[in-house]
Parts: structure tokens; C-alpha cells; sequence
């Protein structure tokens, strides 16, 4: 956490970006413009962040020796609260201080694709969908459904999500791979134990800025009408847009628009988003292969496990982290399992 000890240049920084916007000329590239925002927003949040824990951490103190002086059972009480807050909020600090990575600021796009298993898989997935809802309303982040494609009789047969807020993806690069239930289903009328998996693929949004190369000769075009009974999960209209990648095949596709250039553009940045995800996995497992590393193929890797019956834990394999309140982590309680994964990536990389 260098960041502590870089206050006078965070002061700096804020205070250059401030004197930039004032410049007559500084609308005059908007591109430009949003990126100064974009950092100085970024910059003010680690510095407000770390001022009001310095404030908690004051209060504290004055609470604490008032109570050594004179001890009162309501300002005990109070004292330990205020610690507790303090912790939890030390927490999220040091979680948003992991967060260096390149693109780790940035907006996120999360797709949720159901295994085989037909609506007990795809009920799966709408579990998902509302846990990740959650999580990110209780981080303050805005949720934009760019494609949903409703299960056969239940849940979700596809979902893309672009989740708005500083360090979305950095946060929930550490949920992409697949989660695995195991539980009584609903819709068995036996009442036997079912296992299901869904995949999760998490990618930033990629800046303007960002160059990926795109012939447009490689691309098929298809307009289509929104289908399937979304609800307030889609507009219904007839200019959704689906992209093919004829080289990767990759497929992208926006229905959240209401016009056709819209979802166009959406749909594009998607493309843009996957391609650059396939780049720097290109990337790192040529490092991979230079280290002499093996690592399990990413698409058929389990990374979690929630388990409902017939005991109740949720595991992350791949840290060996794990909770027994498992309807908490449903309704969006994921950062313990992010902080875990955030962290073992930092010792790793250090160790290397």
C-alpha cells in the first residue's frame, strides 16, 4: 500500500488536473477531456478514501481516552462499533488499493452462459445474474443489460451485463471461470441432488483510446428482432445487432438499445473487448510456457463451488477461501472472495 505515503503527490496530481480543466481549450478534445475526469475522479477516491480513515482513526482515539478516564458502558459500545466500521472500511480500502492493473479501472463487461443441463443449469444462471446485480448496487455501480436471452422454462440462457463504476473490472476480473452448484432441485420432484455449472467471462471495457485492429471485411452484420419475455431487461424493438468475427468466431450481440447504431456501437466495443482479451491471454501464456508453468484450460476451470446440500459452503479453489454463509454470498457478499483472489495474485506475482 505505497499509496500512504504518496499523499503530497496525490495532492499534486489532483491539483494539476483541476488547473487543466479550467484551460479554455480543454473541451476542445473530448476524448481528451474524459480521460482527464476519468483520473482525476480516480485520483480524488483513493485521496477522500484515505482522509476519512484518517478521521475514523482520530475519533477513535478521542473516544478511547475519554473512555480510559472514565469508563461508560453506551460510549463502549459505540467505541466497538466504530472499530468494526473502521476494519471493514480498512478492508475495502486496501481491496481498491490491489487494483493497478492496466485496465483495472475501468467499466466491466460480464457475460453469464449456462452449462449443459437444461433449466436446472440455466436457473443456475439467473442465480448468478441476481447475485452479481446485488454485489454491484452495493458498490454503487450501475448495471446496463446489453443482451438477455430468457431460459427455456426457466432462468437465463445467456446474459451480457456492462457494469459501470471506477474498478469494476478490477474487481470482477477475479470471477471469470466457472461456478459449479450443487444442490436439491427445485424442479426435480424426486428431491435428488443436482449439480450444475455456469461460465462467467468478465472483460474491461476498452477505451477509444485503446487500438485493436479490426478489418471490416471480417465482420457479418446481422440486424434481428429482441426476443424471449425479458421484461425491463430488454426493449423490444427490431434493430438489435449481432457481429460475427469471421477469423475467431467470435459472436457479440446488443438488443439494450433503441436504435440500431447504438446497439451497433455497444456490440463493437463488445467485439473490441473479447479480441484484446484473447490478445493478453496470448500473452500471458507465452510467459506461462517461459516460466514452465501448467495451468488448466481457462473455459473448463472450476473456480467455485456454492454448495447448498448437503452442507452449506461456498469455496474458491483457487485460494482455498471459503464461507458457510451461503445465502449472504448470494445476495451479492463476494468482496471476502475477491479480496482473496486479489491477494494471492499480488504474493504471486512478488514471489515471481
Amino acid at each position: 500500500m505505497g499509496i500512504l505515503f504518496d499523499l503530497e503527490k496525490l495532492e499534486t496530481d489532483i491539483a494539476e488536473y483541476e488547473q487543466e480543466m479550467l484551460e479554455p481549450t480543454f473541451w476542445d478534445d473530448a476524448n481528451k477531456a474524459k480521460q482527464t475526469i476519468d483520473a482525476l475522479n480516480q485520483v480524488k477516491s483513493v485521496y477522500d478514501t484515505y482522509m476519512h480513515l484518517v478521521v475514523q482513526l482520530k475519533d477513535i482515539n478521542e473516544l478511547y481516552e475519554f473512555i480510559k478516564e472514565e469508563f461508560d458502558q453506551d460510549y463502549f459500545d459505540e467505541l466497538v462499533q466504530t472499530c468494526q466500521t473502521l476494519k471493514e472500511h480498512l478492508a475495502s480500502y486496501e481491496l481498491m488499493m490491489l487494483l493497478d492493473g492496466e485496465h483495472d479501472k475501468n467499466h466491466a463487461i460480464l457475460e453469464i452462459h449456462p452449462g449443459a443441463g437444461g433449466t436446472e443449469s440455466q436457473d443456475w444462471g439467473s442465480m448468478l445474474l441476481r447475485m452479481y446485480t446485488r454485489w454491484a448496487d452495493k458498490k454503487g455501480f450501475q448495471v446496463e443489460t446489453l443482451d438477455y436471452q430468457d431460459g427455456e422454462e426457466a432462468g437465463i440462457k445467456s446474459v451480457t451485463l456492462l457494469i459501470k463504476g471506477l474498478n469494476a473490472y478490477g474487481y470482477l476480473k477475479a470471477e471469470r471461470g466457472v461456478h459449479r452448484l450443487v444442490r436439491i432441485s427445485p424442479f426435480d420432484a424426486a428431491k435428488k441432488r443436482h449439480t450444475s455449472f455456469a461460465s462467467v467471462d468478465v472483460m474491461p471495457e476498452i477505451e477509444d483510446t485503446v487500438e485493436i485492429d479490426i478489418n471490416p471485411d471480417d465482420l457479418r452484420i446481422d440486424t434481428f428482432r429482441a426476443s424471449g419475455a425479458g421484461g425491463q431487461h430488454i426493449n423490444k424493438t427490431s434493430s438489435a445487432i449481432r457481429i460475427t468475427h469471421i477469423p475467431s468466431g467470435i459472436v457479440v450481440q446488443s438488443q439494450s438499445q433503441r436504435s440500431q447504431f447504438q446497439n451497433r456501437d455497444q456490440a463493437m466495443k463488445m467485439l473490441k473487448a473479447k479480441l484484446y482479451q484473447i490478445e493478453e491471454e496470448a500473452r500471458m501464456a507465452e510467459l506461462d510456457t517461459i516460466r514452465g508453468e501448467q495451468k488448466e484450460i481457462g473455459w473448463g476451470s472450476q473456480i467455485r463451488s456454492y454448495v447448498f446440500h448437503p452442507y452449506a459452503m461456498v469455496k474458491d479453489h483457487r485460494t482455498n477461501f471459503s464461507l458457510g454463509q451461503v445465502q449472504q454470498v448470494m445476495d451479492g457478499d463476494l468482496d471476502a472472495f475477491i479480496d482473496a483472489y486479489l491477494k494471492s495474485r499480488l504474493m504471486k506475482d512478488n514471489q515471481e
